[in-house]
């Protein structure tokens, strides 16, 4: 399965997308009104400033004659360190100050009202504002302009100390913002990872309908997976109905063809055709048993998954499984002895009968005639021990875990009919118990014992 980041990783960063654009902008907008609000401040104190000068202004004998107050020029050293330049024109008349200040453009709203502009004096930006007011000088008034320039890096250093506190709150609005964004991604997605829990908390034959209350975007996801289960588990029921169609439609007409073939050996005299109707029958037994063994490894299979949980004593349940193979080993006059003590375990009977049942038919499979098969119960610390001891070949020189791998056979199974599949049904049903097979020799080296391990209830 590919991976790929997580919605909530995906949508965090959504978010810190949005919040780190919200960020930006915040900032830029908080610096242009910052640099704004510190020019329009040494607009108006210009503009003050240049106002009081300009009522200074009066006329003597005349003439036009100014004292620059000291306020006037007080107050532009109250905002920031910057230079001041003032220039005072009669007409065209300089009365006082710096002559190269550039002189301003005549105002579009006429006398008395201040106008400002951007000019560059002496290498640096300068900020001009100039009134003009008409002074009675003798018998005709005279124009007489008032400029007051300072330069500009007063306001340029407030700009920027704001726009650095702007950018300060804006980078912890956007710390904030992103935590924000990771709690509200992760409580969004709440539902489903509580959607997610209930589905694994599940047993795999648990295939129920899932009821529980929802937000509307997450009803698709949970009708899907509702259809998805219904069709799973009609899946699940056709195959066992199929395996157990099958056990029965596979074994009955290989025993009818068995008995038949059975029936036509006894009554041929030709040599050549009783050793092919000797052939055929062996033929059908191993494809009996082999198709037999292959449901049964399926149907452990599909069991394995959602074992039925009842306490068993091993002891009843190898009593029966011995009765039931009692016909098979006395037609080789093969003795079973049972050497039992009660022990109960948790587990799914059938199984258990099925891992049982193959290990102790593989004993008397390949146990020689009039010989004797031990099945013994001992209690362990913590576990029942079920071990079952022949007197045949053994299990060869090959490991041990081969044997229990699907169709994997001893090499001194030659000759003897099997599948290969019987020990490892017996794995997996002890798996699934939480248990282990175990192989080993018999008693003295001779044989071979195959101990069954549960744990205890």
């Amino acid at each position: 399965m590919m991976r790929t980041a997580s919605i909530w990783q995906r949508l965090t960063l959504l978010l810190a997308g949005v919040a780190a654009l919200l960020s930006l902008l915040s900032w830029s907008m908080v610096s242009a009104l910052a640099r704004e609000a510190a020019e329009r401040t040494q607009d108006n104190v210009l503009a003050a400033s240049a106002t009081i000068i300009a009522e200074t202004l009066r006329s003597e004998q005349g003439e036009v004659r100014l004292e620059l107050p000291y306020a006037a020029f007080s107050m532009l050293g109250a905002i920031s360190e910057d230079r001041v330049f003032y220039r005072v024109t009669a007409e065209d008349r300089l009365l006082t100050g710096y002559a190269d200040l550039p002189a301003p453009r005549p105002p579009a709203s006429g006398t008395g009202r201040v106008g400002f502009e951007t000019a560059d004096y002496r290498g640096e930006a300068v900020r001009m504002a100039s009134i003009t007011r008409q002074i009675l000088a003798g018998s005709a008034p005279v124009a007489v302009t008032v400029t007051v320039a300072q330069t500009r890096a007063g306001v340029s250093a407030i700009a920027s100390a704001l726009s650095r506190t702007a950018a300060m709150l804006s980078v912890a609005f956007f710390v904030v913002a992103v935590g924000l964004s990771a709690f509200a991604a992760r409580a969004s997605l709440r539902p489903l990872n509580e959607i997610a829990a209930a589905v694994a908390r599940r047993g795999p034959s648990d295939l129920r309908p899932l009821r529980r209350k929802a937000p509307a975007e997450l009803a698709p996801l949970m009708t899907s997976l509702n259809r998805l289960m219904e069709r799973l588990g009609s899946s699940i029921r056709r195959s066992e109905d199929f395996i157990a169609e099958a056990a029965h439609r596979v074994r009955t007409p290989l025993a009818t063809v068995r008995a038949q073939a059975e029936v036509a050996l006894r009554s041929v005299e030709d040599d050549d055709t009783k050793q092919r109707l000797r052939r055929m029958i062996r033929a059908v037994d191993e494809s009996s048993r082999s198709a037999g063994q292959l449901l049964d490894h399926a149907t452990v299979a599909y069991r394995a998954d959602d074992l039925a949980r009842s306490r068993i004593d091993l002891a009843d349940l190898a009593a029966r499984t011995t009765a039931a193979l009692s016909p098979t080993a006395a037609l080789r006059d093969i003795a079973l002895r049972l050497d039992t003590m009660p022990a109960e375990v948790t587990g799914d009977a059938v199984l258990l009968d099925n891992a049982l049942r193959n290990v102790l038919d593989n004993a008397i499979k390949y146990s020689p005639e009039d010989t004797c098969v031990t099945l013994a119960i001992r209690r362990e610390t913590g576990t029942a021990r079920i071990s079952v001891t022949d007197e045949g070949p053994g299990l060869g020189d090959g490991a041990d875990g081969d044997l229990t791998e699907r169709f994997r056979r001893g090499a001194n199974a030659e000759g003897i009919v099997g599948s290969g599949l019987g020990l490892t049904i017996a794995r997996d049903v002890l798996v699934a118990h939480g248990g282990r097979l175990e192989l080993g020799a018999g008693p003295d080296g001779r044989g071979a014992c195959v101990s069954l391990v549960l744990p205890l209830s």
